[in-house]
Formats: structure tokens, C-alpha cells, sequence
């Protein structure tokens, strides 16, 4: 593969969420234009490794990217831009929190480029955006959704959460029957893991916190499957659909077949080949390395080709395309790419998986446990 995509990790929030476990830091731990420097000092030292690529995304993940005000953003696409050399067709995601959104902000994100929006809502009720320690209101959200909606960007992405304490069917219907009256694009549905380390995680192991029964969470996933899917959406991934093909995540789907894909900021992964590595995540040690010149790598991986086709097959069976054998024998070897076709026909039956020829494909309820449909057809 010749095409690749950037990640630009912007790890600042103001505050917090007792679920997260990503790397965050008070906007003021660093003066915006040193992390500006370091962020270019990190891509020329990794530039060589993604010469002869084309690029052909660039992701403003974080923490809370719209943080930054739009001159800042502008500063860093323009620098780190001009340096990538990205085609003229390349996308542009940004992660935005409802707290900094109003028209004219979204209208300079728009000018920016910008030509996919993630709208971290994470839920249309007051009492579950408490219960997930978000600032913002459901009417923040909804306000939030309608003006990015309104400015004209390509597509228009909602985050959601689910499979929470005390969760119903009913209250979960009316979460995605709110997505689909806003008339936005795409949908991610992120089910409630919790972390050690976490505000949440330190509740569970004290007993404070139990979480959804796992029933209860497939039952709430198979809707979200059911009511989108009767709208005319698709659930193209494990956890994200989209109302059009044209609205599926460019970006992401290079994470889902092993496109190259480099990553800078702290914390930030990166792919290449058959080796994986990742940024140191304190924000001053990341940046401390770069001001020595010296590497912030915090850690590596030579991955083998038995690891990764079992990879390929896992992130395959995680969306709607699924994956094709005769492909992967061609990429990996007839004598590695092999699946149990006994297991295959009984999961089909069962109906989890579906197929078409040499494509295995996973159903709604085949998603639901595509880590096991991985285990179960692997010899």
C-alpha cells in the first residue's frame, strides 16, 4: 500500500472525565507555541520513514482538539501541512466538544478545511451526561450538533456512549431517534469500558460501580443495529455507522487494514510495515526529547506475519466488509492464511457470519462478539 494517513495527538481538556484514560493535560501545562515547535521537530525526525507515501488524511484527535481556538489550529495545519505535502483530495477530521461550538467557530473550522466533525456529545440526557461527568447540557449537544450541522461541513459525526448503569432500551431508542433528527451523517457508539486508573475505575473496584449486564449491553447494541439500519444507515464497523457509504470514516479505515499511518504528539501510535510504536505520554517528557533532539518514542514492536494476519482477521471481522481468504492468502500465505471452514458454515448457521464466496462477512449479532468469531475461525 502506497497511501498513508497523519494522527495529531492535542492532549489538552479542561477537565477530566472519570471514564477517559487517554493521556490529557490542563491547557495551560505548556505555552501552545512551544507544543506547536515540538510537534514540527517530531514530524522532520520521522519524515524519512514516510517518504514515497502518499497522505492522504490528517486526524486533530485528543483530549479536546476545539480547545484550541482556531488560530491555533490554523497555525499547526499550516505548518505541519506545508511539511506533510498531503494531496489535494485528503481529508481533514477534527474532535470537537459541544462547550466550543457556535456558529462563527464553526464556520472558521469550516475555512480551516475541515471536512470531517466528531461531535463528542456522548449522550441527550441530563442524567446520563451527570453520570459520565461531562460539563455540557443534552441541550448544549443538541444546539452543538444543528450549528456544525448548519455550517456545511461533509460530514457531520456524533459520539455517543452506552451499556452504563441503568441504561433501558427505551432511553437508548431515544438516543438515536435524537442522532437521526438532527439530520447529521454518522454515528459512533462507544460501549462503557472501564479503566484502571480511572475515576470509574478506582468506583468499581470499591464496589461502587457495577457495570451493564452483558446481555443487556447486546441487547442495546442490536438495536442501535435494527433502528439505524430501518433509517437507512449502515453499520459499516464494530462501533461506527454512517447514513451513505460516502460518509464512512476515511480516516479510521486505515487503522482496520493495516495502512501505514503515523502518529505524533505524546501518547500518539504509529504503524509501518511490521512495526508498531508509541510516544512517550507524559506531555514533558515527549517534549523535553524533542527539544534535545532526541527521539520520544516510549516503546516498539517488531510484529511477525502470523500476528499479523491474525490482526487482518480480527479488524476484518470488526466491519461490514469482512474479510476476503483468497486476498489474504495472497498477502500472508496459503500456509498462514487459513481459517477452520467447519467453523465458518456453523457460524453462519448460527447467524453470525455471512458468505459470499471466499468473503466471510460478519452479521449484527457476528459484531456484537467479533473478537470471539476471530478465536472461534482460526485453527
Amino acid at each position: 500500500m502506497n497511501s498513508s494517513s497523519v494522527y495529531i495527538h492535542l492532549p489538552f481538556c479542561t477537565e477530566r472525565c472519570p471514564y477517559c484514560d487517554f493521556v490529557s493535560n490542563d491547557i495551560s501545562a505548556i505555552p501552545f507555541s512551544a507544543y506547536s515547535d515540538a510537534l514540527l521537530r517530531e514530524w522532520r525526525l520521522r519524515r524519512p520513514l514516510v517518504q514515497g507515501l502518499t497522505l492522504r488524511s490528517i486526524y486533530l484527535g485528543g483530549g479536546t482538539p476545539s480547545s484550541l481556538n482556531p488560530d491555533q489550529l490554523d497555525r499547526i495545519l499550516s505548518r505541519v501541512e506545508t511539511a506533510l505535502d498531503l494531496t489535494p483530495d485528503a481529508t481533514r477530521h477534527l474532535e470537537i466538544n459541544p462547550d466550543d461550538v457556535d456558529a462563527a467557530t464553526a464556520a472558521a473550522w469550516r475555512d480551516l478545511g475541515f471536512d470531517f466533525v466528531s461531535l463528542g456529545a456522548q449522550s441527550f440526557d441530563d442524567v446520563a451526561l451527570g453520570f459520565l461527568g461531562r460539563k455540557h447540557r443534552a441541550a448544549d449537544a443538541f444546539r452543538a450538533a444543528e450549528t456544525l450541522r448548519d455550517a456545511g461541513f461533509p460530514t457531520v459525526s456524533v459520539d455517543l456512549i452506552f451499556g452504563f448503569p441503568g441504561q433501558t432500551v427505551g432511553g437508548w431508542r431515544r438516543q438515536l431517534e435524537t442522532v437521526l433528527s438532527l439530520g447529521v451523517h454518522h454515528l459512533s457508539c462507544y460501549q462503557l469500558t472501564v479503566h484502571d486508573g480511572t475515576i470509574f475505575g478506582r468506583r468499581s473496584s470499591r464496589g461502587e460501580l457495577l457495570e451493564l449486564d452483558e446481555d443487556d449491553q447486546a441487547e442495546l447494541y442490536l438495536l442501535t443495529h435494527e433502528l439505524l439500519g430501518a433509517a437507512g444507515w449502515e453499520g459499516y464497523e464494530v462501533s461506527n455507522f454512517a447514513a451513505a457509504p460516502s460518509h464512512r470514516s476515511k480516516h479510521n479505515r486505515k487503522y482496520w487494514n493495516h495502512t501505514p499511518f503515523l502518529g505524533l504528539g505524546p501518547s500518539a501510535h504509529s504503524f509501518l510495515g511490521r512495526t508498531r510504536w508509541w510516544n512517550r505520554r507524559k506531555l514533558r517528557m515527549w517534549t523535553r526529547a524533542l527539544e534535545d533532539g532526541r527521539s520520544p518514542i516510549g516503546g516498539e514492536e517488531e510484529i511477525t506475519v502470523d500476528e499479523l494476519f491474525f490482526e487482518a482477521v480480527m479488524l476484518g471481522l470488526r466491519t461490514a466488509d469482512g474479510i476476503d481468504v483468497e486476498d489474504l492468502q495472497q498477502r500472508f500465505g496459503a500456509e498462514i492464511a487459513v481459517v477452520d471452514e467447519r467453523a465458518v458454515e456453523r457460524l453462519a448457521e448460527e447467524g453470525q457470519l455471512r458468505c459470499e464466496g471466499r468473503r466471510i462477512q460478519p452479521t449484527p449479532r457476528g459484531m456484537a462478539i467479533a473478537e470471539g468469531l476471530v478465536r472461534s475461525i482460526l485453527p
